[in-house]
């Protein structure tokens, strides 16, 4: 929790309706409230309309717009929260053009509670 007692807010980007759901799921089990969207272009506009978010968990490959190209343009946009990549390729040049793009750690699929743990630390040690 943020001080104050706030909740960490956090945005699912994935394509695919379960992982969505799951990951919704397990970061409401930590105590994020967490909004989802299915591409990369669904997160630009709730940016763009005014949302931020303390992490951005974001799925690599996706259509309409997949993960690199989402975060490079929320970088540029000048959002500065954590952007977290998940990918279901392992390590190969995908995931370092994906890491590359401008997240801040990338962890294979599926996201598990060990992963939100981390994210969570992190999360801590930067509102510190």
């Amino acid at each position: 929790m943020k001080k104050g007692g706030q909740k960490f807010s956090a945005l699912v980007v994935d394509d695919n309706k379960m992982i969505r759901k799951v990951e919704e799921k397990l970061l409401a089990r930590f105590g994020f409230e967490t909004k989802v969207v299915e591409n990369g272009e669904k997160a630009l506009k709730l940016f763009d309309d005014g949302y931020t978010f303390d992490v951005v968990v974001m799925d690599m490959e996706m259509p309409v717009m997949n993960g690199p190209v989402a975060t490079r343009a929320l970088r540029a946009r000048g959002v500065d929260c954590m952007i977290v990549g998940v990918t279901s390729c392992g390590d190969g040049p995908e995931k370092a053009e994906f890491e590359a793009s401008g997240l801040n750690c990338c962890w294979e699929k599926p996201l598990n509670a060990e992963i939100v743990g981390t994210i969570l630390n992190k999360l801590d040690n930067k509102m510190s």
